[in-house]
């Protein structure tokens, strides 16, 4: 596919979880991709668009006028839309995963589409991977509110969202302290403490617990007692939502299934369950959920998108794949598949934040270089 002078006509689709800036990375793939003569194609809803028919839309540089404000994403999302373990109904109304990429294979030869320009997280990694060996070239564009996209020092999207959490805990701040209570704020991330983490920091979090390191409940109660002696009426504890104690498991909404991960959440009542009657104070739980996905995205992440969709335009004209865009310090970069999938980036727990968070006197809740 493709020959010296680059792809002629790409897909681009935006898998997995929404992430703001996405509409910045579109929209300047279009422009970009227009002025180079390419034609882009948008796949609805991440990689439905590309398994039901009907569902791959012409995108010119009208289709995205007024767009990069915006959150979310114009062509639609999923995280149910796996072509490997595709969820197809059996006869007993039950949903079985099917693998149906010969199908998308088909799709993408029927419209004369030469590559893939895939925008998400690691989930939609591994897809290019998978695609990358059945011939298709593929160019990825790295999104997630997670920032645990190994390769990359940030993922747009990451920014809005942490925006967003810190807003919420300096919110929580005065009804906190009006009211004398403990308030846990849980916070996205899955198996990356970079959002609960930073959040933590910069609104002032009394105690932080990440997915990194187990927590011990008592270090949690002795720190919020402390408080209390030292005439601190209230406390702002902030979990990430893949956290969980040293000796118990994760807070799970739904378990693993073929093509699905588990599903997280709980991990906010499940600590506060652990605190009732503990340590003299209401405990009340908030869960910021799908707030930290939506909304307009800041500077940085509209910044980011646009120039990874520049950049992922211009790999296009020169015909490149099996590599995802990457922020290097100040720079784009071009890493390959392989490196960006490699491992999860987590928190690392002696790093330089861990130390900050703990110079301010936040609860980690397990000692300095404690590990699982």
């Amino acid at each position: 596919m493709g020959d010296d002078a680059g792809f002629r006509r790409v897909c681009l689709l935006t898998g997995g979880g929404d992430a703001p800036g996405l509409n910045a990375v579109i929209r300047a793939f279009v422009k970009t991709a227009e002025q180079l003569g390419i034609e882009v194609y948008g796949s609805e809803d991440g990689f439905e668009g590309l398994i039901q028919s009907g569902r791959l839309v012409r995108l010119k540089r009208k289709s995205v006028r007024g767009i990069l404000p915006k959150g979310g994403s114009i062509l639609g999302c999923s995280n149910r839309a796996n072509p490997f373990a595709y969820p197809m109904g059996g006869e007993d109304g039950s949903a079985q995963p099917v693998d149906v990429s010969e199908a998308v294979m088909m799709r993408l030869a029927r419209h004369g589409i030469e590559a893939l320009v895939l925008a998400g997280g690691d989930g939609t990694m591994h897809h290019a991977q998978a695609f990358m060996g059945l011939g298709v070239p593929v160019i990825g564009v790295p999104k997630t509110i997670d920032n645990d996209l190994s390769a990359t020092d940030y993922t747009f999207g990451f920014d809005t969202a942490l925006s967003t959490a810190t807003w919420a805990i300096d919110a929580l701040h005065s009804t906190a302290e009006s009211h004398d209570r403990v308030m846990i704020v849980e916070l996205m991330g899955r198996y990356a403490g970079w959002i609960a983490l930073c959040a933590g920091i910069a609104g002032g979090a009394d105690v932080v617990l990440i997915p990194e390191l187990p927590y011990d409940i008592e270090r949690v109660i002795g720190h919020i007692r402390a408080r209390s002696e030292r005439g601190a009426s209230f406390s702002i504890v902030v979990v990430g939502e893949g956290a969980r104690p040293i000796a118990g498991p994760r807070a799970t909404l739904e378990a693993e299934r073929e093509g699905q991960l588990e599903r997280l959440g709980g991990a906010g009542q499940a600590l506060a369950d652990a605190l009732q009657g503990r340590i003299g104070h209401e405990v009340r739980v908030t869960v910021l959920g799908h707030l930290q996905r939506g909304g307009s995205p800041s500077a940085f992440d509209r910044l980011l998108g646009t120039r990874f969709g520049v950049a992922a335009a211009h790999c296009c004209k020169r015909g490149q794949s099996g590599l995802m865009l990457a922020l290097r310090g100040e720079q784009i970069v071009e890493v390959p598949l392989d490196d960006a999938v490699l491992e999860p980036k987590l928190v690392p727990i002696d790093g330089e934040l861990m130390s900050a968070a703990r110079g301010v006197g936040i609860e980690l809740g397990a000692a300095h270089g404690a590990a699982e």
